[in-house]
């Protein structure tokens, strides 16, 4: 089955590597969509951040492949014939505002969505947490991947001197 795991992944965190992780075990085609939201300033280019996706999941070479998208998922969906839209949910928060979201994606093409819970080592973490931790020097080591880490260390001390 050919799933998609979609989000901005500014900047990919473990929860999300999890989440990609556990679906192509569960799924065997797994397309990380990243959104291009031109609306919205983010700390990585919609590149980088598609970069330090490959990077970090290089080692499920033939499962994931790392992509962007703008406009409607189910659009994207039906355009690649992916079936399903796997979501990490941290809290019942997340499933009220993705359940929403997943009955107008059935609706609008008759995609799935399929809910995975985050691990609980990873329940609290977000990408808007993570930047903001460290922007205020604060250690995000074990948040995110060793590769992520450094890139985002060397971000924030050019845009935050």
């Amino acid at each position: 089955m050919h799933v998609v795991c979609p989000g901005s992944f500014d900047p990919v965190t473990n929860g999300h590597l999890d989440v990609i992780s556990r679906a192509a075990v569960l799924y065997g085609q797994v397309t990380v969509a990243v959104l291009v939201n031109k609306g919205k300033s983010s700390l990585f280019t919609v590149e980088e951040r598609i970069e330090m996706l490959q990077e970090v999941t290089a080692d499920l070479e033939g499962q994931v492949q790392v992509t962007s998208f703008h406009g409607l998922l189910v659009d994207f969906c039906r355009d690649r014939g992916i079936v399903a839209i796997v979501k990490g949910l941290r809290a019942v928060s997340d499933f009220d505002y993705e359940l929403q979201m997943a009955q107008m994606n059935h609706r609008l093409t008759d995609v799935e969505t399929l809910f995975m819970a985050t691990n609980p080592l990873y329940s609290f973490l977000s990408s808007s947490l993570v930047k903001d931790v460290a922007t205020y020097g604060g250690d995000v080591s074990g948040l995110v991947p060793d590769v992520v880490l450094a890139r985002l260390a060397e971000r924030i001390a050019t845009v935050w001197p």
